[in-house]
């Protein structure tokens, strides 16, 4: 009989810059007397966090395989990470999404047996270790060098560690690798039992939540080969590819927006104003620790050319503009709040109301005329961005006109619709033509 071999794998990665300069770091520690038996890191390029992320997980899963290649199933390890994306997708219940991440998930899920490896979110000051080790290879990448395990004070920094009890780890019981090699034949066209991945709030943490995870707590299980593709009906879904996503940010507050007045592309343009630009930047902190933003478009107008310009510099991406987001034209309402257009012109604001073809007093634009440009900008925009996520950063009546378009719903739907400034709605688009809306009017960034 194999004598049980019991590790702790605790992993860690980063990115400074997200994507920017990156590394990973890993341990392995006996679980029996907490005594480190192996260190790994190493400077990988350019990468994101969760990249970064994930290389820490398969190293340090690899360097546990090493120290006993012939135990078999014998060998049991608890991996404990203070990323909770990884942890929650290895464990079964987010789905894995990223085309980054899957053939990562699948190289981390082969190395052991399922059966053999259980997932645990720990705070980041309780992974102080690995993270030492992911700091000490980026600062060697940087000076143009590869880390050495010689030069290594990273566990100095650690935490004093107690043996893990004999009752198991406080994480899974059953490691979620089956499930995650599920999804990722499902997406490729295979098939996946009722186990698949779904997308689960699993509570607070201390990296914000990726804006494309929905909570499903309390529905029945599908396979994800179902739940990935919005064709309509019960045929097979073809493989349609990644979709272009487009993750839509309004604009930061203006000193028109909590007083509720029409500020649309015919008025004054307003800045941002101080709530406004600290909005911007909390969706900057957001965006670069979700790590999947690879473009930004926004629309003309300088609130949101402020706002993107936030995200923009955080990611070091660049910013393209695109003429069909911009805010519907609202003539003679601009600057004015709802009760005095009523006031003013309550016969043309009830012929609006009521008609999308109806454009407000003075020459704006109609709810059917904005349509029209930004389903075009749309179409545009899919075609340049297939199989990209994209950050398209624009105003109400445009985020609220894609989110009607994708759900073939009435034009009066946009007045059944809350969109808080510098909330996140998410939509995307596959090959088919067809759309899904995953996110809508999300603000939790901002608290």
């Amino acid at each position: 009989m194999s004598i049980a071999r019991r590790l702790v794998v605790e992993a860690d990665g980063g990115s400074r810059g997200n994507p920017g300069p990156a590394g990973y770091g890993a341990v392995v520690i006996d679980a029996a007397t907490g005594e480190t038996l192996a260190e790994a890191a190493e400077y990988i390029g350019v990468a994101t966090n969760n990249v970064a992320e994930y290389r820490g997980l398969i190293a340090g899963l690899t360097a546990a395989k090493a120290l006993f290649p012939d135990a078999g199933d014998a060998l049991r390890v608890h991996v404990r990470m203070d990323s909770k994306l990884v942890v929650e997708q290895m464990s079964g219940r987010w789905k894995i999404k990223h085309p980054d991440m899957k053939p990562l998930a699948a190289r981390a899920a082969a190395i052991l047996p399922p059966s053999s490896v259980t997932y645990e979110w720990i705070p980041r000051a309780q992974n102080k270790h690995a993270d030492r080790l992911a700091n000490e290879a980026m600062d060697a990448g940087r000076d143009g060098r590869q880390w050495e395990a010689s030069a290594s004070t990273a566990e100095l920094d650690a935490p004093a560690r107690t043996p893990l009890p004999d009752r198991g780890p406080p994480g899974d019981a059953v490691a979620g690798a089956a499930k995650a090699r599920a999804a990722l034949a499902a997406a490729r066209g295979g098939t996946a039992d009722a186990g698949t991945l779904f997308e689960v709030d699993a509570g607070a943490s201390e990296e914000p939540e990726p804006t494309d995870v929905t909570a499903v707590a309390g529905t029945t299980a599908v396979p994800a080969s179902e739940a990935a593709s919005p064709q309509v009906g019960w045929a097979a879904a073809p493989d349609l590819g990644a979709p272009a996503t487009f993750i839509l940010l309004r604009h930061g507050e203006t000193l028109l927006t909590p007083e509720k007045r029409f500020s649309g592309s015919g008025g004054t343009d307003p800045e941002l104003s101080a709530v406004g630009r600290d909005q911007a930047a909390r969706a900057a902190l957001h965006f670069a620790a979700l790590g999947t933003v690879q473009d930004i478009v926004c629309s003309p107008l300088r609130r949101c050319r402020e706002t993107a310009a936030a995200v923009a510099d955080r990611l070091g991406l660049d910013v393209r503009i695109e003429d069909g987001l911009r805010e519907s034209d609202f003539g003679a309402w601009e600057g004015l709040t709802f009760g005095e257009v009523r006031e003013r012109y309550g016969d043309d604001l009830t012929a609006w109301l009521a008609d999308p073809e109806t454009a407000p007093t003075g020459g704006g634009e109609s709810f059917t005329e904005v349509a029209d440009r930004v389903a075009a900008a749309r179409d545009r925009l899919t075609a340049r961005y297939a199989g990209r996520t994209v950050l398209v950063v624009t105003h109400v009546t445009p985020i609220k006109t894609l989110v009607r378009l994708a759900l073939e719903a009435p034009a009066q739907s946009m007045f059944r619709m809350e969109l808080s400034a510098a909330s996140i709605s998410t939509v995307a688009y596959y090959g088919d033509g067809n759309a899904s809306v995953r996110l809508l009017n999300d603000t939790s960034h901002l608290r």
